[in-house]
């Protein structure tokens, strides 16, 4: 009898990964057999991540995604077990502020572009020469936001409406190099979302979430998860998804008194 053949062991860089949907992403992926590089700014967290996992099966990198000297310092020294990139997950990215445009921070709006669409936009080139030679896949964290605005949404859903471009140009870019790439675009996920946006006000974390029952970072984590396991030949593009209490925003109609 022929011995079975073990399969090669995939990796993927998931950005983000200290908390939420990132977290969540890097556990569902180590229980289907992947090794993980994590990516975050808080070096602790990604430290009790791979306690929790293994140090044989998660890989903690701890620097801000928009700095690209530490990035590549950081990638340049991955132990050989998770130097081959199969797939990444492009999911680091925040909001800040919820005024209309006329009254934000510009401060905000530019952090917001710097980490959604720039850091995003460099790790993504830095890492497609590898991704190609492997045939691997990319996955792309983009939000309902890209297409359905609302008060407040500006630039973040500014930033959301590129990141699911993007990934659609990268589809028609990478045609025959057998590489994947799909924009994943949740609606309401209870996570630290909210409370980052805010500036941790907890009262509107409370008022938004509560009795909406909404998805969880986990039910993200294993879109993403069945996402990169279907077949070398299926390709999501898009896939668009809320939880069963939200719907579509009305329109505003503003009239006069």
């Amino acid at each position: 009898m022929t011995p079975a053949v073990r399969p090669v062991e995939r990796v993927a860089l998931v950005t983000g990964a200290s908390a939420g949907i990132g977290a969540a992403t890097a556990r569902a992926l180590v229980a289907a057999g992947w090794r993980v590089v994590g990516t975050g700014r808080r070096a602790e967290r990604l430290a009790a991540l791979a306690e929790q996992l293994g140090a044989d099966r998660f890989h903690p990198l701890a620097f801000d995604i928009r700095d690209v000297a530490a990035r590549d310092a950081e990638l340049a020294a991955l132990p050989e077990a998770f130097a081959g990139i199969d797939l990444l997950v492009n999911n680091a990215g925040l909001a800040l502020g919820t005024a209309p445009a006329q009254a934000s921070d510009p401060a905000q709006w530019q952090v917001m572009i710097d980490t959604n669409i720039s850091a995003q936009v460099a790790l993504t080139h830095a890492l497609l020469p590898g991704l190609i030679a492997r045939r691997g896949a990319i996955i792309m964290l983009s939000s309902v936001a890209a297409t359905y605005p609302y008060p407040g949404s500006n630039v973040y859903g500014g930033t959301k409406a590129f990141i699911r471009q993007f990934a659609l140009g990268l589809r028609s870019d990478l045609y025959g190099t057998g590489v994947r790439v799909t924009s994943i675009e949740p609606g309401m996920v209870e996570t630290e979302f909210t409370l980052v946006r805010t500036g941790g006000n907890e009262a509107a974390h409370a008022a938004l979430y509560g009795g909406a029952s909404p998805m969880t970072a986990e039910d993200i984590a294993e879109t993403v998860r069945w996402v990169a396991e279907l077949p070398p030949h299926v390709n999501i593009n898009t896939l668009e998804l809320m939880p069963v209490s939200q719907s579509f925003a009305g329109f505003q109609i503003a009239r006069e008194a």
